[in-house]
């Protein structure tokens, strides 16, 4: 499928020369000129169908991917956790290290699931005072 819409024609391996096959026995050299161009005439169909075909598979890929998504709304005066990412956890911990930082109160919601944390203490949490959740 894939070679007849790149080069227009069905692939034909070697062995089908030597030894003929019912696809290549009833091939008539004088009218295979002719089947090219007809064939040439519906390349176009055999793409659309490979494109819809495609886009049928990724809007598959996507559901099997979402479904386990789950949105989560926070508001503000919640309480959350970070995750720690390596570049802010002690390297002499390796894998005993804390794999969250926190508890950060939200302040001010700041746009899409961006928020304006605080620690504890009530200072502005020092990463531009804008996380992510």
């Amino acid at each position: 499928m894939l070679f007849s819409l790149v080069f227009g024609a069905e692939a034909v391996i070697p062995t089908e020369m030597v030894y003929p096959t019912a696809r290549t026995s009833i091939r008539d050299p004088e009218t295979n000129d002719e089947h090219l161009v007809q064939d040439l005439d519906t390349v176009e169909e055999l793409r659309d169908q490979a494109r819809l075909r495609i886009a049928a598979y990724q809007q598959k890929m996507v559901g099997a991917y979402n479904k386990n998504i789950r949105i989560r709304r926070f508001e503000v005066g919640d309480l959350v956790l970070l995750k720690a990412f390596q570049n802010t956890t002690n390297p002499a911990d390796w894998k005993l290290a804390p794999k969250w930082e926190g508890p950060y109160l939200i302040e001010v919601e700041a746009g899409k699931g961006a928020y304006h944390l605080m620690n504890m203490e009530g200072d502005m949490l020092p990463r531009l005072g804008m996380q992510s959740i």
